[in-house]
């Protein structure tokens, strides 16, 4: 997938989070053809994207990503081992609340291998503050391979845990992806090929 519009890319052309995507802005209309226009907006609502490993949950949150870029929204992306790295750093330094204001400025933040681990207490809070400072602000995606009905659980403690749901699920676009990984059947593809080659060299 191409990287967003502008924007270095990491090693595995996605977005880190402390990178921040906005397309340069077209050229500005004459007045009397502004008149009645406004900014394209993104939905001020979040959006789940479910599904085993290899059906494509980060390709789509990231198509969706390129897209809201080209429409002139900022957008990041970050996978969550990475985020609470970050955070965990931040707080020792003092650049937390700078670090959590960056996020929640963002107008698309996209939250990849969401429920990989369960969460600290510290982590809990930390994601209840985010997603506090973006409630019905800014659009969120996330993907996880474990279901929705299995986030309370992954959170821990259940006070902080019906409070982060009840900002991020509720209001939310939910897209379930099924069928096999299209890791494995890229690999399976290839070995066919190779095997074909070799039949065909030892015939000859």
């Amino acid at each position: 997938m191409p990287a967003f519009r502008h924007i270095e890319q990491s090693s595995d052309a996605r977005l880190h989070h402390d990178t921040i995507a906005r397309p340069p802005a077209p050229p500005v209309p004459p007045e009397d053809e502004t008149d009645n226009k406004s900014e394209p907006q993104i939905p001020e609502s979040g959006q789940s994207v479910v599904g085993l490993t290899g059906t494509g949950k980060t390709w789509l949150a990231c198509a969706f990503g390129h897209q809201a870029a080209r429409l002139d929204h900022y957008v990041s992306y970050v996978r969550m081992p990475r985020l609470f790295e970050d955070m965990a750093m931040a707080r020792l330094d003092g650049r937390f609340p700078r670090l959590v204001d960056k996020l929640a400025r963002v107008q698309l933040l996209v939250l990849d291998d969401w429920g990989t681990h369960g969460l600290t207490d510290q982590q809990r809070l930390d994601l209840l503050e985010l997603f506090e400072e973006r409630y019905q602000r800014r659009s969120t995606i996330i993907t996880a391979q474990l279901p929705v009905s299995g986030w309370h659980d992954m959170i821990g403690e259940p006070t902080i845990a019906d409070a982060i749901l009840d900002r991020i699920v509720h209001n939310a676009h939910r897209i379930e992806l099924k069928g096999d990984s299209m890791r494995r059947k890229d690999r399976n593809a290839t070995l066919t090929s190779a095997e074909n080659t070799g039949t065909i060299q030892s015939e000859t």
